[in-house]
């Protein structure tokens, strides 16, 4: 049998208004009866007071009925005259709960700019203590695998060197070649004017050894390396594998980060030998065309006015860079929680943290180096 629908009626008895509810009072069959009731009101010519309600006739009702009929009475203060018991204690529960809503908040701009420096400054600090937690971890697992070699997996580091290397090489070849170019062909422009050109060789040589190509190579692993771990990590976090391997014993640290971690240290100063070479390259290219120089000129004013430990500067941030990007690659991946927009947000946050973290390191080599005269 089909429930009854619901109906109301406003009426008066004695002087009071009344309303008059039966029929069914459910979630399903409230569709509708806003437009019932002001049909109902206007049909009774009385205003919105808050009045008695009589529900005697009411023959299902859920919280949702209960609800809607207080709120065409006018409030939850409303007096509810009802034949069930079970539906006098649901109006009960129902009055007991309804509240206004708070006002909105107009706060000022500078009350809402405030808040935001608040906010992503404890962000910030509860991401440096967790940051400083996991190279607690790191170290640890680098400890024991020290103390027991056969737990470092060498295929692993071996398989991610040749992602994180070799597949990288062209890349990392192509744009040092370009940018070995670019200052070549600057430095004859501007040196030119002074009679100085032949002091470019100078500028290519430390400009690659020292700064650029190690600093572009950095660039170049976060965005590819760097941003590739954080998925690889996230994805296998969102299918619940990182889960999965705790449950049967095995520390993610040790199976995940390490591998990535080490085989970055190793590829990093590799990939930086390799940029510095191909930008020489490009600047003797350019050097021939631009000047009345050859290669073999190039390279011998190359080597007699450029000395080694210009390229043993940018050999010893490679590695200190390769150990940031990487952890910081795996870190993210594995803050990630529930979803595959996670994985999106991290991967780019990853991205930019590595490359904000080489540009301050690079500062603060730059300024030990000068203070200790390299």
């Amino acid at each position: 049998m089909a429930d009854a629908q619901p109906t109301i009626r406003y009426t008066q008895r004695a002087g009071k208004p009344v309303i008059e509810v039966a029929g069914t009072w459910t979630v399903f069959s409230l569709r509708g009866i806003r437009r019932m009731a002001e049909k109902a009101l206007a049909a009774a010519g009385t205003g919105k007071a808050d009045r008695i309600v009589d529900a005697k006739k009411v023959e299902r009702l859920d919280t949702a009925g209960a609800l809607e009929i207080l709120l065409l009475a006018g409030g939850p203060e409303v007096q509810i005259e009802t034949a069930e018991k079970a539906h006098a204690d649901l109006f009960k529960v129902v009055q007991d709960n309804m509240c206004e809503a708070p006002p909105e908040r107009h706060p000022s701009w500078l009350a809402h700019w405030l808040e935001e420096i608040g906010r992503n400054t404890v962000h910030l600090y509860e991401q440096g203590v967790n940051l400083a937690s996991f190279f607690g971890e790191i170290l640890v697992t680098f400890v024991e695998a020290c103390l027991h070699p056969k737990r470092f997996r060498l295929n692993a580091v071996v398989r991610q060197m040749y992602e994180v290397w070799i597949r990288a090489l062209v890349i990392v070849g192509v744009l040092t070649f370009l940018i070995g170019v670019v200052i070549a062909y600057q430095g004859v422009q501007q040196l030119k004017q002074f009679g100085a050109e032949t002091f470019t060789v100078e500028a290519v040589g430390i400009g690659m050894f020292r700064e650029l190509g190690v600093l572009l190579t950095a660039i170049i692993v976060a965005g590819r390396s760097g941003s590739a771990f954080t998925a690889q990590i996230g994805t296998m976090q969102v299918n619940q594998e990182v889960d999965a391997m705790r449950t049967i014993g095995l520390n993610p640290i040790e199976w995940l980060v390490m591998p990535r971690i080490s085989a970055l240290v190793i590829s990093m100063p590799l990939l930086a030998f390799w940029g510095d070479m191909t930008g020489l390259l490009g600047g003797a290219v350019a050097c021939t065309i631009y000047l009345d120089f050859t290669f073999v000129q190039f390279f011998e004013r190359l080597r007699d006015t450029v000395g080694p430990w210009h390229f043993y500067v940018g050999m010893i941030k490679a590695p200190v860079f390769g150990a940031v990007i990487a952890i910081i690659g795996c870190f993210e991946g594995l803050q990630v929680r529930g979803s595959a927009e996670s994985v999106g947000q991290l991967t780019t946050k990853s991205v930019v943290e590595s490359i904000f973290c080489v540009i301050v390191l690079d500062a603060i080599f730059s300024i030990i180096f000068l203070l200790a005269n390299v």
